[in-house]
């Protein structure tokens, strides 16, 4: 059975004007705060982040980016904080430590401009394992999922404005559902939760209810889940490199069957 949805962070109901009318009215948003993480004290990154499910983020976000091979590698997490200004310290192993410095060492003179240099492109398309490959996830493990992820929704049911990342188990249940305004964020919690509770991804599948770009894709290679559901389509480069590395990507559409674009049919692939 799913598990109960995480209660809602909500801020206070935020008044607003009917543009036109001028009435007053009502509305709950979504929380949101900027959270530093930390490895061994070392400072690594800001992000911008709905404040619950904190954990599982710092580890889904240490995994999706690959700054930790296992979550064997993080040996005490601290939340400190509070508001709009939190903290994540995590302590990680001497080979996780060093290996994350490695990498702050090749990205030095590159910090402040995004993706740039030629390392910095080799972080956005980076070198991934392929997958052993799995199987395709029955179509009644799809059929009517739309509505049953609304259900599992309490943060959007209240405000909006979030993303979400399902965990669906190898018996079509929803085991896990995970929320943030950020996709990404979305996913690395789902990721970090799975790691945390010990949840067997075989013959399972992650859904996620934004579009479906190269980042994510990269995060669930990663995490090793062979399927990947979006309820928007994915991008071109995502189709490619899903086919090369043999991770299962489907797009479910609002009024139509389930599109399955890795593995590719038959007499679209190449030799």
């Amino acid at each position: 059975m799913a598990k109960p949805a995480a209660q809602p962070y909500i801020a206070s109901a935020y008044a607003y004007a009917a543009l036109g009318d001028g009435r007053a009215q009502r509305a709950a948003l979504a929380e949101e705060c900027a959270l530093a993480i930390s490895y061994n004290d070392l400072n690594q990154a800001v992000m911008m982040v709905s404040p619950h499910h904190l954990e599982d983020f710092a580890v889904g976000f240490s995994l999706g980016n690959d700054l930790i091979q296992s979550i064997d590698d993080i040996y005490d997490i601290q939340l400190r904080g509070l508001g709009d200004r939190r903290e994540a310290r995590l302590q990680v192993s001497s080979r996780a430590f060093w290996a994350l410095k490695q990498q702050r060492r090749q990205m030095a003179g590159t910090s402040g401009c995004g993706l740039c240099g030629v390392d910095a492109l080799e972080q956005a398309l980076p070198a991934l394992p392929a997958l052993p490959g799995a199987t395709l996830p029955p179509l009644a493990h799809l059929s009517g999922l739309r509505e049953r992820i609304g259900e599992q929704q309490q943060l959007a049911r209240h405000s909006g404005a979030l993303h979400a990342a399902l965990f669906i188990d190898a018996s079509g249940e929803i085991r896990l559902c995970r929320e943030d305004i950020g996709r990404h964020n979305a996913l690395d919690k789902l990721i970090g939760a799975l790691a945390r509770e010990g949840i067997d991804t075989l013959g399972g599948f992650a859904l996620v209810t934004s579009r479906c770009s190269l980042e994510l894709l990269h995060k669930a290679v990663r995490a090793g889940i062979g399927t990947l559901v979006s309820l928007s389509a994915p991008t071109a480069l995502t189709v490619e490199w899903a086919r090369r590395h043999r991770l299962n990507l489907i797009h479910l559409p609002h009024h139509s069957t389930p599109r399955v674009y890795s593995p590719a049919p038959d007499e679209e692939e190449r030799p």
